[in-house]
């Protein structure tokens, strides 16, 4: 797995967030070089979505920075920060069930405007179909008829269409077979190899630290472990806790 790490891409530095009057992340610092995959493990509602959630703009820091290629996006609309190159993939897909498989891609570059808006979306959309050849079988195929694996090739085409430097992927695995999960991280670090950083969130913890280069674990909104891969596979907690 040895690749070449480069500068920090992504920095979160001390952040605070809250649901009304409950603290739902509290100092995290993370951060992520450019070419890295990083893992987030952490049992049910450890905070990890609210995590990408947050880098994603989606939710407001009330304490800390987020820094992103040098500049701080926290204040940020959602928008901007996508075009400034991050991609969130959600929990459960949220795909539009009723609409076609094409249509479903091109709401990921819904960013693109102008003259540039029609390029961009063909260029973007080869991109996927040379990624996941099958759903160019199925790019007029109604989405809700897919398989639960061609449906999460479809989630993460969408969030590939704005062409992201980081991608942001909340339980991606989710209700997939084991095989269909192999072949989810082999597509992961073939998005690497292509220049793509990621930070993931993952119930499968053995599976992610298969691909990840370093991982965070939360746990109360805090991050209470981080390590290389292999230093939080050797850990007992995490053994324990996580790895069976």
């Amino acid at each position: 797995m040895a690749i070449n790490i480069k500068e920090i891409l992504l920095d979160l530095r001390s952040i605070a967030v809250y649901y009304d009057l409950t603290q739902a992340l509290s100092e995290v610092s993370i951060h992520i070089s450019e070419g890295e995959i990083v893992t987030l493990l952490g049992p049910n509602a450890a905070g990890k979505s609210t995590l990408l959630y947050t880098i994603a703009g989606i939710l407001p820091i009330t304490e800390g920075q987020i820094i992103f290629n040098r500049h701080p996006i926290h204040n940020l609309p959602v928008e901007k920060i996508v075009r400034l190159g991050i991609s969130l993939i959600p929990e459960g897909k949220l795909l539009f069930n009723a609409m076609k498989t094409f249509e479903n891609l091109e709401l990921g570059a819904y960013h693109w405007s102008g003259k540039e808006k029609k390029g961009e979306i063909r260029r973007s959309m080869n991109n996927i179909f040379n990624l996941f050849p099958v759903l160019k079988d199925r790019r007029k195929q109604i989405v809700g008829t897919l398989s639960g694996g061609e449906q999460q090739m479809v989630a993460i085409g969408r969030g590939l269409m704005s062409r992201p430097r980081l991608l942001l992927l909340d339980e991606p695995s989710l209700g997939l077979s084991p095989i269909l999960v192999r072949e989810l991280m082999d597509t992961l670090e073939r998005l690497r190899q292509q220049g793509l950083t990621i930070l993931l969130s993952e119930q499968n913890a053995v599976a992610a630290l298969d691909i990840a280069d370093r991982g965070y674990v939360l746990r109360g909104g805090k991050v209470i472990m981080e390590g290389s891969s292999e230093k939080l596979r050797s850990t007992d907690e995490i053994r324990e806790a996580y790895l069976g």
